[in-house]
């Protein structure tokens, strides 16, 4: 059985093809670089990373957006040999006007190289490009709508892509107004002469769901499937598949949903999903109050779909709530044969020839090096290039940030801006995809003042972390302390505890849970606590006011307030989950 989530930790907003005999996922990356997340899988079960297709700076500027801002909801196609990326880049979003800028970019294969960016309009966000069987394209997004009060509670528009002269044509139009059910997160697709619009309904919550609708006309009007559901309370969406009436199950938060078809015809559907944790907020939380925490952010699970004798997609085995355990695609034969050139065309599901080249990503050189996308426990710096896992904020890690090739076998890091910054950190990544989770690192840093700092943190944005560091004290010297930042409210958990100057420090977490231990010792020592036990579901969408759309990281730092750049080498990071 395909055990739910399939992509762990934060993985939002999951959009799904199949090319041939390999599928592939596109999941949004928001502030985080390089934009968007590709999983490619022979089988919907085993998942690799393969590729960042927004990998230039070129392709993607996010200096400067808000936490939870930047890449939203990318949505991957592909037609006739091209693979298509369209997705928006928030770069205002707590306030009523909101920027929403839709781009789209191609290639020839999923590895790219991915074009420069073409602008499409700037209607909303969550746009899906849809390929029509007479050759036509179309495009549709979700309408933001500034005004108060706002016309309609949920809105959508379509509107025609001349794919030849590659800009957005003819009129842009409404295919949806409603007073009562948000619709976002739109797909359209077709079979049987139907046109289905595929819609998250209900925001990203624990309420959150999906629906579908029909027409004959990609224009509409559209007819919304409104499947019998006993828990279904007035005023609430028609979701097909939802968990908003059973607090009591593992995938919390589903909808946001796309949809592929196996060789064998079988019909699966990718959803957004989340794993609560056991703590809540407040009842008196300025956001959110009384709801429970998401550490892990928001993920992608999976679920096996039929149809109806009418022509609706339902989930198989009945009803509309998730399933942790999922059936597999069949596989035999069918599955076995190469599709002809000719079926393919006809299917939609296209072909890549040649071998599949490796993922590439850049490293600190600045040069591309091949890398495997598989998932990685401890990694020892003793390549010339990054794991494909990590990520940064905003900015690419080029050679004014960290190097891999200065002191071989280690990763030296660049202290640049503080952690409030939303220009230059010096920060790689990794999430956090389970509960139970452990993660150390060895560091060798001088630091020479109290405004250089190096260490390993457990993070959500640039307003939430905590953050096992060295430094230096005027009085102490080189000292390691604990440092804690909750919604701008900063407290260091610890006094200034004196290291010896010239040994490699340990630094080390343990999450049980919500519960997070930090420890720290010299090398070829036994470790010591250090701080107190503390609680860290504030690291969740629910806690943090500004961003709410990520996940809890774990990685490692440097930061050089003096503005020289002083360097710490890092030999290990180590991160293991239970």
């Amino acid at each position: 059985m395909i055990q739910n989530p399939i992509l762990r930790g934060f993985h939002p907003d999951p959009s799904i093809i199949r090319v041939g005999e390999d599928y592939y996922i596109a999941t949004s990356t928001f502030e985080w670089w390089p934009g968007v997340r590709i999983h490619h899988s022979k089988d919907l079960m085993h998942w690799e990373l393969i590729e960042y297709p927004l990998n230039r700076v070129s392709q993607l500027d996010l200096r400067g957006v808000g936490p939870s801002q930047g890449i939203w909801a990318p949505c991957l196609t592909y037609d006739k040999g091209t693979f298509y990326l369209v997705y928006t880049i928030v770069k205002a979003f707590y306030c009523n006007m909101y920027d929403t800028e839709n781009y789209l970019v191609t290639a020839e294969n999923i590895h790219g190289p991915w074009s420069e960016p073409v602008a499409l309009n700037n209607f909303g966000f969550d746009p899906s490009l849809f390929h029509d069987d007479d050759g036509r394209k179309y495009m549709v997004s979700m309408v933001t709508d500034h005004r108060v009060p706002k016309k309609y509670a949920g809105r959508l528009v379509l509107q025609e892509f001349d794919a030849a002269e590659r800009k957005m044509t003819g009129p842009v139009r409404d295919i949806y107004r409603a007073d009562g059910i948000f619709l976002e997160g739109p797909h359209i697709f077709k079979r049987h002469g139907w046109y289905y619009l595929f819609s998250a309904d209900t925001g990203t919550g624990e309420a959150h769901g999906q629906t579908i609708q029909r027409s004959r006309d990609v224009w509409g009007p559209y007819e919304m499937y409104k499947p019998e559901d006993k828990l279904r309370q007035q005023g609430e969406a028609y979701s097909i598949l939802t968990s908003r009436h059973h607090e009591d199950i593992l995938l919390q938060k589903a909808g946001h949903c796309d949809l592929v078809e196996t060789p064998q015809g079988e019909w699966y559907a990718v959803h957004l999903c989340g794993r609560p944790s056991r703590d809540q907020n407040p009842g008196d939380a300025e956001r959110f109050p009384g709801v429970r925490r998401y550490m892990l952010g928001r993920e992608t699970a999976i679920q096996k779909m039929c149809w109806t004798q009418d022509d609706w997609l339902v989930l198989e085995g009945g009803g509309n709530v998730p399933r942790e355990d999922v059936e597999p695609p069949k596989c035999g034969e069918i599955l076995q044969r190469t599709e002809s050139p000719e079926e393919m065309e006809e299917s939609g599901s296209g072909t890549v020839r040649g071998e599949r080249p490796e993922a590439r990503h850049r490293t600190g050189s600045g040069a591309e090096q091949t890398m495997s996308g598989q998932a990685i426990v401890r990694d020892d710096f003793d390549t010339p290039n990054l794991h494909l896992d990590y990520q940064s904020l905003r900015i690419p890690m080029d050679e004014h940030y960290i190097s891999l090739t200065e002191r071989p076998g280690w990763l030296r890091m660049y202290g640049r801006s503080g952690l409030a910054s939303r220009f230059s950190q010096s920060l790689i990544v990794r999430r956090v995809t389970e509960y139970q989770m452990e993660a150390d690192t060895c560091l060798d840093f001088a630091p020479e003042v109290f405004k250089q700092m190096a260490g390993l943190i457990l993070l959500y944005d640039t307003d939430n972390y905590l953050y096992l560091h060295l430094s230096h004290d005027e009085d102490v010297g080189k000292c390691i302390t604990l440092l804690k930042a909750e919604n701008k409210k900063y407290e260091y958990l610890t006094d200034y505890i004196p290291v010896e100057p010239e040994r490699d420090v340990i630094l080390h977490l343990s999450l049980t849970e919500t519960q997070v231990q930090f420890s720290y010792g010299l090398r070829g020592e036994s470790l010591q606590n250090i701080g107190p036990l503390v609680n860290a579901s504030f690291l969740s969408d629910e806690a943090c006011r500004e961003g709410w759309f990520t996940g809890a990281m774990v990685g490692i730092c440097c930061q050089d307030l003096t503005g020289f750049g002083k360097h710490a080498d890092f030999d290990w990071l180590e991160v293991r989950t239970e």
